[in-house]
């Protein structure tokens, strides 16, 4: 056993010269803080047992790692850490045959010894080159011998001033001896005691250390918590701050909106209210001028009753019967004499002055009789037209009228071949079309007030003997000022009047008069005039034929030679006048009787060209040839 202090002022250096100078081929070291951040890195033993005290040095970290790096080939390098080897370096070659001899030295013996520890060195085994450790470290007590070496005042130099002792080394021989140090018992026994009380300072301070190591560490892991709960809550908070940014951006834009959704329906609302004051200046003017044609017609309805008035006072120009001519020509109204029956009252046929006439007597109980009387006789009497009933004279006293006979009765009796007569050409339907036509148009443009039939149908067109049509009973006609005549303003009627099928739409919802009122009558009887079908949904019915092509199925069945190109036009205008809205009829002077008067010519001359062929000599008939 022998022990030694090395005194240098790099402990790793003096290690390294200390084991070239004696060969050792074992090294073992505590592990430093580059090794474990948790042990005390100032304990070193060999496989000599060496025991040697020094002071605390600069730079004791990296003595194990320059051990491992510069310790000779033939030395293994042992790096421990509580008991258990953490590093190991084996030795690279062997040093030869050495003798290993150890010289003892006399060990402190004291109750203040120092801490020991004690390390078992493993034999060299001689054939691998390669020092093995038999068994591990173990703490021994203060009776064996130690090697300590205080490696934690790098900076201070040991007691000893002289040079550090190793066995000296025979050069002849090729032997090596283990040196031992020159000291004397005293200084050693003082060094030891004062090394003694520096070493327990220092473990009480490394205590200290380590616990405020621990204090800190645990404070750095608290802090590091911390640090990454700031963290995140850092980021919750940007991450919220973001939101709240997008939010607060949102419900600006959104707030934007809001003020030009609000703008624009402010703008929108002054719009509508400027509109509806215009519309309300408007409807203000329109019933202004409303009242006004209203007191307007009223005035002038109150004149013609006036005028009407005085007509009943005074002599008119017609002639006046009595109630007995009128009895003898009818034989006392005998029903043999009957020829017809109206609104107004029955048709009797009779002889006046030796004339063939036709007397429309009062019926006692019909309503308004009175004042259609006096309506047809003021307008039979003050206008003629050869397609207008002529008024022979009237009796004021019982209501009769006395009125030209008409021998082929009514278009409505011929169309629907009452009494079994012949059916109506249809050269002569044209031709009675385009003169019921212009006879309307003549109520139409009489002056100073134009006069609104407003019962036209066929059984008030009227048939002679020629089969030359007039229209008759005029005591629902309406005279109307020259102001409301036109399309555009309407005179408003109380109560509308005519025959279902035959009224104006929009003259019996709204009681607006105006001239195309007749316009939508007339219509109907055209369609009629071709068919000889009721009147009952008959513009529906043909428009529908012309629509899938079969519109020679509405037409007379007793006619078989119509022409179709002709004759569909013909309907066309029919269905034209007949449309429910009165603007979108056709102008009876520009559209209607130009194309009836068209279509008449067209009648008239395939006539000319029958009778031509009718007239036309048959060729001699050859001789026959003898047999």
């Amino acid at each position: 056993m022998k022990e030694a202090v090395i005194d240098d002022s790099d402990i790793a250096r003096g290690i390294l010269e200390y084991a070239k100078r004696n060969r050792i081929q074992t090294i073992i070291v505590g592990a430093s803080s580059s090794f474990t951040s948790t042990l005390t890195k100032n304990v070193l033993s060999r496989s000599l047992n060496m025991r040697s005290i020094s002071r605390k040095f600069k730079g004791y970290d990296d003595i194990p790692t320059t051990l491992i790096k510069s310790a000779p080939d033939y030395s293994s390098v042992f790096v421990v850490s509580k008991g258990k080897i953490v590093d190991t370096r084996s030795a690279i070659s062997t040093s030869g045959n050495v003798v290993a001899q150890s010289h003892g030295f006399s060990s402190c013996k004291s109750e203040n010894a120092l801490r020991t520890q004690t390390f078992r060195s493993g034999s060299t085994n001689s054939r691998s080159g390669r020092s093995q450790l038999h068994e591990p470290l173990k703490f021994l007590s203060s009776s064996q011998s130690l090697e300590v070496i205080d490696i934690s005042n790098r900076g201070q130099r040991s007691p000893f001033n002289g040079d550090s002792t190793s066995s000296s080394e025979n050069d002849s021989s090729g032997s090596h001896k283990y040196a031992s140090l020159d000291a004397t018992k005293q200084d050693w026994d003082s060094s030891l005691a004062s090394d003694s009380q520096s070493l327990g300072s220092m473990e009480a301070e490394m205590k200290t250390l380590k616990l405020k190591l621990k204090q800190t560490m645990e404070m750095y892991n608290s802090a590091c918590k911390e640090a990454i709960t700031a963290q995140n809550k850092a980021k919750e908070i940007n991450q919220w701050k973001l939101e709240e940014a997008r939010t607060v951006e949102e419900v600006m834009m959104s707030k934007e909106a809001a003020l030009a959704m609000a703008e624009e329906e402010k703008e929108k609302a002054k719009a509508a209210f400027k509109a509806a004051d215009e519309a309300m200046k408007m409807a203000e003017k329109e019933t202004q001028r409303r009242l006004q044609l209203e007191r307007k017609a009223m005035k002038e309805i109150e004149e013609k009753d006036r005028a009407l008035n005085v007509l009943t006072r005074n002599d008119i120009r017609y002639r006046k019967y009595t109630l007995e001519d009128i009895e003898h020509a009818t034989q006392n109204f005998s029903l043999s004499m009957k020829i017809g029956e109206g609104g107004y009252g029955p048709v009797f046929k009779g002889i006046l002055d030796h004339t063939h006439v036709a007397i429309k007597i009062l019926r006692p109980d019909a309503s308004q009789g009175r004042k259609q009387f006096l309506q047809e006789v003021e307008v039979l009497c003050n206008i003629r037209h050869p397609n207008m009933v002529l008024l022979l004279g009237a009796c004021q006293e019982y209501g009769c009228l006395v009125y030209e006979y008409m021998d082929n009765g009514s278009l409505e009796d011929r169309l629907l071949r009452k009494q079994n007569s012949p059916p109506i050409p249809w050269r002569k339907r044209f031709e009675i079309a385009y003169e019921i036509v212009t006879a309307l148009l003549f109520l139409h443009q009489t002056k100073p007030e134009a006069i609104v039939h407003r019962d036209l149908k066929p059984a008030n067109v009227l048939l002679d003997k020629n089969f030359v049509s007039k229209i008759s009973d005029v005591g629902l006609a309406r005279l109307v000022p020259p102001s409301v005549a036109d399309s555009v303003t309407q005179y408003h009627m109380t109560s509308a009047a005519g025959t279902l099928c035959y009224i104006d739409p929009e003259y019996q919802q709204t009681g607006k008069l105006t001239t195309k009122s007749d316009v939508y009558s007339l219509g109907i009887m055209l369609l009629q005039i071709i068919t000889a079908k009721p009147p009952m949904g008959l513009s529906h019915h043909v428009k529908r034929s012309i629509e899938i092509g079969n519109f020679s199925d509405m037409l007379d069945p007793l006619i078989t030679d119509w022409p179709i190109e002709e004759t569909l036009a013909f309907a066309k205008l029919a269905l034209s006048c007949a449309e429910l809205s009165k603007k979108d009829r056709p102008d009876l002077a520009t559209l209607v009787i130009p194309e009836l008067n068209r279509l008449r010519n067209v009648g008239t001359k395939s006539q000319k060209s029958y009778q031509n062929l009718s007239h036309v000599p048959r060729p001699p008939t050859p001789p026959r040839s003898p047999l």
